[in-house]
């Protein structure tokens, strides 16, 4: 359910492109650094854009240093460091354990298993660390495994916890409780968008799996084409998922930014937008987008 809130690269600048690397490279040494090297492997796109946002909320300038990486052993890329980084690097190691918690409570996934006996040591820290931000994380993945477990025909209240956890992730207590509030409405209805979708982007998986999904059960499908389907449902899930990135924009146009401005617009009005496209109109998205 990870993965989706990405750049439209081809857009960026060629100077904006390596500060946004510089922001994903430095999350994936944060996580190395501080939970080891094989936690980098969970690394995904939204960590780099949560550490992109709160420094520019924040005004944290932007420092460039080059680095090795063992992936890209030959060749130096650019890294930026802060406690930001670092936030962006707890957050996604907690985000990933409960995935993967979630995918041994659904499915009895083995891979998922031996990842969560993996993770156990590092999430157990970060609960130390964040006990009440984790307990609400739980909390929102808890009502949600409910509500799929109940099969909930209402894709708005099925996506309300997951909207409810990304409330929870841009919220950052160093900032004024007017920003807070921003952020919070924007983690909301971002976190809306993911889960819807992620949701119909899986409709094949989840109906060969004869798993839960929210748009399966509120419109009632009933073993027919599965692309006609889709096709007859798009413009009511394309009105739900575009409203909430309207929503997600004017909470970002609240905030008064000076930092990397033109990276984080690119991202919610010309990468989530155009992910959304490729997702309903059925494109090739590629599930599995390749690391920068």
């Amino acid at each position: 359910m990870f993965g989706y809130i990405m750049p439209e690269k081809p857009e960026l600048k060629i100077k904006e492109f390596d500060i946004y690397r510089a922001y994903y490279c430095g999350v994936c040494k944060s996580i190395g650094k501080r939970h080891g090297q094989l936690k980098r492997m969970t690394l995904t796109y939204d960590a780099a854009f949560l550490a992109l946002l709160l420094c520019s909320v924040l005004n944290i300038k932007t420092s460039l240093t080059k680095e090795r990486c063992m992936v890209h052993p030959l060749k130096k890329s650019f890294v930026t460091r802060n406690e930001i980084i670092d936030y962006s690097s707890d957050i996604n190691i907690v985000l990933a354990y409960n995935n993967m918690k979630d995918k041994w409570n659904d499915d009895k996934s083995k891979i998922a298993l031996a990842g969560m006996a993996a993770f156990k040591r590092t999430y157990g820290k970060l609960v130390v660390e964040y006990p009440q931000k984790c307990a609400i994380i739980n909390q929102r993945l808890s009502d949600l495994s409910i509500l799929e477990k109940e099969k909930c025909n209402s894709i708005d209240a099925a996506s309300e916890p997951f909207a409810k956890l990304m409330e929870e992730v841009l919220d950052y207590e160093r900032l004024d409780d007017k920003t807070r509030q921003i952020l919070r409405w924007m983690g909301y209805n971002i976190g809306k968008w993911i889960y819807l979708v992620d949701a119909f982007d899986d409709m094949e998986e989840d109906v060969k799996n004869s798993s839960y999904n929210p748009f399966i059960v509120q419109f009632k499908y009933t073993g027919q084409d599965l692309a006609i389907f889709k096709n007859d449902i798009k413009s009511q899930a394309e009105f739900t998922v575009l409203y909430c990135l309207q929503e997600a924009s004017k909470a970002f146009e609240l905030l008064s930014l000076k930092e990397n401005k033109g990276i984080l617009e690119n991202i919610l009005y010309i990468g989530m937008l155009s992910k959304t496209d490729k997702i309903l109109c059925q494109r090739s998205c590629g599930k599995g987008e390749k690391s920068i």
